[in-house]
């Protein structure tokens, strides 16, 4: 290995700590909520992609 590669530090883990536990914290609530099975697992379906509505109120927020 070269000196440059020996010294080099990864900062990429945060980001999936912060979505791991987003996940959880949204998969409780959308389960939480359900009234039904299905429900509970369109929940869970949701906490996967709660990114996606995140960025999508925070857009929805900025251009009103």
């Amino acid at each position: 290995m070269s000196e440059e590669k020996k010294n080099e530090k990864c900062r990429c883990h945060s980001g999936n700590a912060v979505y791991g536990l987003g996940l959880i914290g949204a998969a409780v609530y959308y389960i939480s909520t359900a009234t039904g099975f299905w429900l509970g697992v369109l929940g869970f379906l949701k906490a996967i992609v709660w990114p996606v509505f995140l960025v999508y109120g925070l857009l929805k927020f900025l251009v009103m």
